[in-house]
């Protein structure tokens, strides 16, 4: 197990890194220990750069994280106009309780972008960890570069964040699902993802097998009683 050097001395050794080894790529540090590059053309060479050089070699790709920024900010909770008397919530939809990115992406610092892959990268050598983070530039189809020929084991990482965001990773070697079937439609994760999901399966006696038939359970969004009054005599009297 490696451990963690303090957070200051990591700050200071990845922006001295950067600043000396990558100024030429237009990029940001999201805070101490995450690097946001502005341009997707940057991807190829700054990652290879990343797995070898001789300052800083980050030989171990240990995550790969997608990230849909719908709803980013923005919670499905009033808590504070919850009333003592009965029912209160922020939701005013009847779908399934979830936004769509374009309802949400002009408030609380919503990116320009909506789907981001953040890589959690660890030098051995240097005991030293950077998230580097790139958006994808279409919203409605969003991918980046495979990066399975610089660290192998993206591999089934980015078949995880393609099977759960629809996150296209180009030139990967078999971008197929990795947790959901064959059969199962859409990306769970997406925020824009129905809550009741999209298909339902069941045993069919006449095909004698299992089948996919749209979902029939009806869209709701449960609504939690807001019990004020109660809670706070038990608390006075005890």
């Amino acid at each position: 197990m490696v451990d963690n050097i303090p957070n200051q001395e990591n700050q200071d050794i990845l922006k001295d890194f950067f600043e000396n080894n990558l100024s030429n790529y237009d990029h940001d540090f999201e805070n101490n220990s995450t690097v946001v590059f502005n341009n997707l053309d940057d991807f190829k060479p700054v990652m290879s750069y990343l797995q070898d050089n001789d300052k800083i070699k980050f030989e171990i790709l240990i995550d790969l994280i997608g990230v849909d920024y719908s709803d980013y900010g923005l919670s499905e909770w009033n808590a504070k106009n919850a009333n003592n008397k009965g029912y209160s919530r922020g939701i005013t939809k009847d779908s399934s309780g979830r936004y769509t990115y374009e309802t949400t992406k002009t408030h609380h610092n919503q990116p320009k972008k909506r789907f981001a892959v953040i890589y959690n990268l660890l030098s051995v050598s240097s005991n030293t960890r950077v998230n580097i983070k790139f958006y994808c530039d279409n919203d409605n189809n969003p991918s980046l570069p495979s990066i399975t020929s610089v660290w192998s084991s993206a591999n089934w990482y980015e078949r995880e964040a393609y099977d759960l965001f629809g996150i296209v990773f180009i030139d990967h070697p078999d971008l197929r699902r990795i947790l959901t079937d064959y059969g199962f439609i859409g990306h769970p994760l997406r925020k824009d993802f129905p809550l009741i999901g999209n298909v339902e399966v069941n045993y069919d006696l006449n095909k004698e097998r299992v089948v996919y038939q749209p979902v029939t359970i009806k869209p709701r969004v449960l609504i939690p009683k807001v019990i004020r009054g109660e809670i706070n005599k038990e608390v006075k009297d005890a």
